[in-house]
């Protein structure tokens, strides 16, 4: 049997692997001039290892996810640590009671301390909606100072919308810890690649079945038929089965109406001195940028100077260059693409999976579990 996987980010590449492992013929066509998708990096002119889209750490709850990602590739051992500037400090997110400490005077805060441990007794974390419905004033009011200074401003900034807006998951992806852990991530796996995210995508996709094609833009070749029944590959009939990670409204040319998606640009520096914050990923809430990556700490690297990259968030627009990132999850936006996924169910030996596709905001681990199912599905 033969495929066509349209993207050669981490959904299309392990599709890609677990079908040319059960002996089929797999072509991939990926519109960029490299594979790994948005997890792609490289080595800087200064040395320095650095992710061109973005930030991307592995982490996960799951052995067996950890276990594939181990059959490509070697990885270490790292725990995210991140930050936030609040008044012009630096304090670390997840908010923690570090943080208490930082804005509440010492009797405040060990009584603010105290509160939160009686409210929410036997947790290590707390999301800030449940910190803002609180039925103490003393939690209620940190939860206010919060949400003023960081969730809603940042919220804003990225998502585009009013945090009101956005899907109660967005706000509940970042946590209140009870303590003074400054981990972001809690998963038993939290690794970074010992070489790269680029050496694990070619060991990944290193297989005699397996047949990468770059430059190609997809939506240029493919369309679906006036029936809404079949793919069309240069207006003819498809006789292969199609795998695509793409965005699913630009597959029916928005005739429903535009998915939002968010963009990213980056603005790239150089610095001639050892450290430019206290953590690798910073959110500036009060700033036009949202964050701040310094890829030295990215993990670790023993080299002089620091290559760091600002991320500016904006719309995603179809018609420019732009690459889409993240959806936009609010109600009205997942009616609209559940309506493009049961167009996209009825289209003959057709398939679509990934962050894009799915119109999910997946972690890394979520992609690799749902793109091993979908491979398990077709194949």
């Amino acid at each position: 049997m033969k495929y066509l996987v349209i993207g050669a980010g981490l959904s299309g590449s392990v599709i890609a692997r677990q079908l040319a492992e059960k002996g089929h013929t797999v072509e991939i066509w990926e519109r960029r001039n490299h594979i790994g998708g948005n997890m792609y990096d490289y080595i800087d002119e200064h040395g320095i290892l650095v992710h061109k889209y973005g930030p991307h750490t592995f982490h996960t709850t799951k052995k067996t996810l950890y276990d594939y990602m181990s059959r490509f590739g070697e990885w270490n051992h790292y725990e995210l640590t991140c930050g936030a500037v609040i008044k012009n400090n630096f304090t670390p997110t997840p908010f923690n009671y570090k943080t208490i400490d930082q804005f509440y005077d010492k009797e405040m805060a060990n009584q603010l301390k105290a509160a939160l441990e009686t409210e929410f007794p036997d947790r290590n974390t707390v999301t800030v909606v449940e910190v803002l419905q609180a039925k103490n004033d003393l939690i209620r009011t940190y939860g206010e100072f919060l949400f003023a200074y960081d969730y809603s401003l940042y919220t804003a900034k990225q998502w585009g919308i009013s945090p009101k807006e956005v899907d109660p998951s967005i706000l509940k992806r970042v946590p209140l810890r009870l303590s003074y852990d400054e981990g972001y991530f809690d998963d038993a796996y939290q690794v970074m690649p010992k070489y790269s995210y680029s050496m694990f995508f070619k060991n990944l996709l290193n297989h005699k079945n397996i047949t990468v094609r770059y430059g190609i833009e997809a939506l240029n070749h493919i369309e679906v038929s006036a029936d809404g029944l079949q793919l069309l590959i240069d207006g003819e009939p498809n006789t292969l089965k199609v795998i695509y990670t793409g965005a699913l409204d630009e597959l029916f040319r928005m005739d429903q109406g535009k998915l939002p998606y968010r963009s990213l640009r980056f603005e790239w520096h150089y610095e001639d001195r050892n450290s430019l914050q206290p953590y690798p990923v910073v959110a500036y809430p009060a700033e036009a940028y949202t964050r701040i990556t310094e890829y030295k700490k990215l993990p670790q690297q023993l080299v002089e100077g620091t290559s760091y990259a600002v991320e500016f968030s904006l719309p995603y627009d179809p018609s420019s260059e732009q690459e889409p990132y993240y959806p936009v999850l609010t109600k009205e936006s997942q009616i609209q693409a559940d309506t493009y996924k049961k167009r996209a169910d009825t289209i003959e030996d057709f398939y679509y999976c990934g962050r894009l596709a799915d119109f999910k905001y997946y972690n890394m681990d979520q992609v690799l579990e749902r793109a091993l199912e979908v491979a398990d599905q077709i194949g």
